[in-house]
């Protein structure tokens, strides 16, 4: 029998996991092959919908579902965590004891946020990459009576890049809304020399920062807050006082991965060939979605489009071949919708050789987003999109 592991129970395991079983199935049933995910809460988190909840459209209860549930009753799911991946041996370890032999290994671990990294974070600066960070955003909100916002990236690279500009477009708009935005200054940080990363996507955001009255700070790289003065400062020298302040919290691969020798420290972020994701030149360990270090955006999208490529390489070295086919490489895909407030988004989509070219800005791609949220559960980590 030959085992195939999967760890990680986010959008690129759980998908991955289940086109192999689709993949795989008679051998499956023949006994001679296994499939295996380990995932450390056996709960599957649709992560995009927390910032709705700090803008007040969701609610906690919708974004999950158990992780059995959603995969293909021939994968084996096991509920813990990794700690350990000895190469050697083709074994995992794992918290509670158990080690898990492997032929084939994929890690789909994401990313952790720490925004302990920055002093006074946690009791000064607000996010929306948890529930519970995203509700008390919220809460924040619904206190807040007028003033300065500030909203920031606190180190790159980071989950969701859209995001942070999406919650300065939302959040001025409900300032609008509530009658709030002549008493309030908002002002968006970021780390680079522009708006966003890519700078097609820049090109379109900066004239709706400036026809929103959202001041652009670039090359702003967080580098302490002073909680007595209100004041978030840069590596660069720059100060700017808040009243809210909103900062996307540091991100790292795991630590696990870097103590296996299997990713560099300080960052975890494993080295993928940006064409197969095999990890490392490794011929038989795969990575997909936030953990791999691909100049990408670590975004559920990445991962979906990622993971017929990781199962071709499995089916491929299970047969002895080398991958074929519309899956035998990825191409850097990635799509994902983009808010600009008062009820209007757009999209990006894009790969290695062609930037993104979004459309202008309307009610259509923002309803597009609303759908995709509520039928996310039913296709993408099934497998039927």
């Amino acid at each position: 029998m030959k085992r195939v592991l999967v760890l990680g129970g986010g959008v690129g395991g759980t998908l991955t996991a289940n086109l192999l079983a689709r993949r795989l199935r008679r051998r499956i049933d023949r006994g001679q092959v296994d499939v295996t995910l380990v995932d450390e809460a056996g709960a599957h988190v649709y992560q995009p919908g927390f910032m709705y909840i700090a803008m007040g459209g969701e609610r906690e209860e919708k974004l999950s579902r158990r992780e059995r549930s959603l995969l293909d009753s021939r994968i084996n799911l096991v509920i813990d965590k990794a700690v350990r991946i000895d190469e050697g041996a083709g074994t995992v370890t794992l918290a509670g004891g158990a080690i898990v032999p492997y032929d084939f290994l994929v890690l789909a671990t994401g990313a952790r946020i720490l925004p302990e990294v920055i002093e006074h974070f946690e009791a000064e600066a607000h996010h929306f990459y948890t529930a519970a960070a995203a509700r008390k955003l919220r809460r924040a909100l619904d206190a807040f009576k007028g003033g300065k916002v500030v909203v920031g990236i606190a180190s790159m690279p980071y989950k969701c890049p859209p995001a942070p500009l999406e919650v300065a477009f939302l959040i001025e708009s409900e300032l609008r809304d509530r009658g709030l935005r002549e008493k309030s200054e908002v002002h968006f940080c970021s780390p680079i020399g522009r708006a966003f990363t890519i700078e097609s996507v820049s090109e379109m955001a900066t004239p709706i920062l400036e026809d929103k009255g959202i001041e652009l700070h670039t090359f702003f790289n967080v580098e302490a807050i002073d909680p007595e003065r209100k004041v978030v400062e840069s590596l660069e020298g720059e100060e700017l006082p808040y009243d809210l302040l909103v900062l996307v919290p540091p991100h790292k691969g795991q630590q696990f991965l870097i103590d296996s020798g299997f990713a560099p420290a300080p960052g975890g972020w494993l080295p993928t060939d940006r064409n197969t994701l095999l990890v490392g030149g490794r011929p038989n360990v795969w990575a997909l979605g936030d953990a791999t270090d691909l100049p990408l955006s670590k975004a559920g999208s990445t991962a979906h489009f990622e993971a017929p490529v990781v199962v071709e390489g499995i089916v491929a070295g299970l047969e002895g071949r080398v991958p074929a086919g519309k899956h035998a490489a990825y191409e850097g895909r990635v799509m994902c919708f983009f808010e600009v407030g008062d009820g209007k988004g757009t999209l990006l989509r894009f790969d290695y050789d062609h930037p993104p070219q979004p459309p202008k800005p309307n009610v259509f791609w923002h309803l597009g987003k609303i759908v995709f949220n509520k039928t996310y559960f039913h296709t993408v980590p099934k497998g039927r999109v």
